[in-house]
């Protein structure tokens, strides 16, 4: 029995370590783009602080964890398509058979509508060799201008201020985390970045972006200027879903799969940021994808196992605004109780019966988490 992964990131090497440990005869084959070096992707966005490059990120080398996993390594390699009746897929590097074949492409950096002969340079940090062409970039500057207030982007802004490097940051919204905090909470973020240095241009769009003698001069929406040694967009993710679609796969905001991970296709899985759980649930952070890796090896080993997922406070990392939020379902009803002083913020989300739903905890309240998480609803 072969188990094929196609990616090299933590859903596809948690994946493979649970499944060695569920099934330690089985075949397993792993195809990746890049080194496959293992690394924590969520520590790109404040690893310039610790003075971390790309190199000392790697926690283990592809070869090594290979080794120690007894996985066929296929490194640099482009899947190009899949062949779900013969089951087969096709790369760069030729043709392989699976038996079963997982999905664990991770997701692509949004690309904004920008005008001016600068665009073209904006850059995203969304793996390691990305993050190293960040770091030489880097290099000099004094002023980063950062596209998106959401999670990603405050962590970079907070992240460079560590590094003594100026942010602004645009957002189209009107406060930061506008999507994960209620305002109150969110607007304590936006002040205690602002009172370490975080510059704030809320409320409007970055319309162009044009080289004038060696900097950038940022045009936005109000018809304001201003300039930036480089910029960096972090806008958000969206998930990789080509491959699964042009396989006839059913994909909607990612690749459709059911309580045990699989596709349409009942040889097919999908784990990680590229999979839509249940129709319902895109999460791309690390705690699902481990959640998801632990079942889905179950399964992979004949075992079969529904995910489920327990609440899971997401910890965002900003060191001068420490924050941990548990965002309340679409289904959930109910009102924000929220508590504040200069220290902190916590806002608890609570239905008509008192439970509590969803919780927001910045400064000195994120010290509530452990005791507060055992509180929250399942989210599946």
């Amino acid at each position: 029995m072969n188990t094929t992964i196609i990616g090299s990131g933590v859903a596809a090497w948690t994946l493979v370590r649970e499944l060695r440990k569920a099934a330690p005869e089985t075949e397993i084959r792993l195809i990746t783009s890049d080194s496959g070096d293992f690394y924590s992707k969520p520590m790109l966005s404040n690893a310039l602080a610790s003075g971390k490059t790309a190199e000392s990120l790697v926690m283990t080398p592809a070869a090594k964890f290979a080794e120690q996993q007894k996985v066929e390594l296929v490194a640099n390699t482009t899947v190009t398509s899949i062949n779900p009746t013969a089951r087969k897929l096709s790369s760069s590097a030729g043709e392989f058979s699976y038996d079963k074949l997982v999905l664990a492409l991770g997701a692509d950096t949004i690309k904004l509508p920008i005008e001016g002969d600068g665009a073209a340079d904006v850059i995203s940090v969304n793996d390691l060799s990305d993050y190293a062409v960040f770091r030489k970039l880097l290099e000099g500057k004094k002023e980063v201008a950062v596209l998106g207030a959401g999670l990603i982007g405050c962590e970079f802004a907070n992240d460079l201020l560590k590094a003594d490097i100026h942010t602004t940051v645009f957002d189209l919204a009107n406060r930061p985390l506008a999507r994960l905090l209620p305002e109150q909470a969110s607007l304590f973020m936006q002040n205690k970045l602002a009172e370490k240095g975080v510059s704030w241009k809320l409320g409007r769009t970055l319309n162009s972006i044009k080289k004038v003698n060696g900097v950038y001069q940022l045009t936005d929406s109000t018809g304001e200027t201003s300039q930036a040694d480089l910029v960096l967009s972090a806008v958000g993710l969206k998930p990789r879903t080509e491959l699964a679609k042009n396989a006839g796969l059913n994909v909607a905001r990612g690749v459709v799969v059911n309580s045990l991970g699989q596709t349409s296709n009942e040889h097919i899985y999908a784990l990680g940021d590229c999979a839509e759980y249940l129709g319902k649930f895109v999460l791309p952070y690390i705690m699902p994808v481990m959640q998801a890796a632990r079942a889905m090896a179950q399964t992979l080993a004949g075992n079969p196992t529904d995910i489920k997922f327990p609440a899971m406070p997401v910890s965002i990392k900003t060191p001068d605004c420490p924050a941990v939020v548990n965002p309340p379902l679409p289904e959930h009803e109910g009102e924000w109780e929220i508590t504040a002083d200069d220290t902190g913020v916590k806002a608890l989300f609570k239905g008509k019966d008192g439970a509590l739903l969803g919780m927001a905890l910045l400064g000195e309240a994120s010290k509530e988490r452990q005791a507060l998480t055992p509180q929250l609803p399942a989210m599946i």
